[in-house]
């Protein structure tokens, strides 16, 4: 009896929902990035949308100016450099960049704008269908976001020419 009750009012809440596009975004990971000196340089967070997801990034003291934001192939973030972030997710094997013709990598991200408080945030659709995204996010050893001290060209390969890595953070699924 108490199902039948759950099941109908969840109907109801879902009545007017025609397709998957028309449901609430969902939070599907987040990520906490940090400096090299391990101080909090803000979060990231994988929102389900539609069939799709987008990406919501906030930078918390960083230096003013664009930074390119990557995802990379490992979940490891391991100071002073992040190199143990691997390369950028890039599994069709295409260049770096949205603006190179034989690019763009699944991980190629536009640069977060960071003002003079050191705050900057970035709401961006991935162009990626949800379920073949997370399984490229939450395979075997899992995904990092980086954050680089310059911004990204959007098309020099095979990292746009964005700097040094600054924080990073590994995705998790909620």
């Amino acid at each position: 009896m108490r199902s039948a009750a759950c099941l109908t009012i969840f109907s109801a809440l879902l009545g007017g929902c025609t397709t998957i596009s028309d449901l609430p975004d969902s939070r599907l990971a987040t990520a906490e990035l940090r400096y090299s000196n391990g101080l909090p340089a803000g979060t990231v967070q994988i929102l389900g949308s539609g069939a799709g997801a987008t990406v919501v990034i906030a930078l918390v003291g960083a230096p003013e100016g664009p930074h390119g934001v990557h995802l990379h192939t490992t979940g490891q973030c391991d100071a002073p450099d992040f190199k143990s972030a691997g390369g950028h997710l890039n599994p069709a094997s295409r260049e770096h960049g949205s603006e190179n013709p034989a690019g763009r990598h699944l991980g190629d991200l536009p640069n977060v704008d960071v003002g003079k408080s050191g705050s900057g945030t970035l709401r961006y659709d991935l162009a990626a269908d949800r379920v073949e995204l997370l399984a490229e996010l939450f395979d075997s050893d899992g995904t990092a976001v980086v954050v680089h001290a310059g911004p990204d060209d959007y098309r020099t390969d095979p990292s746009g020419n964005s700097g040094s890595r600054i924080a990073c953070g590994v995705l998790k699924r909620l």
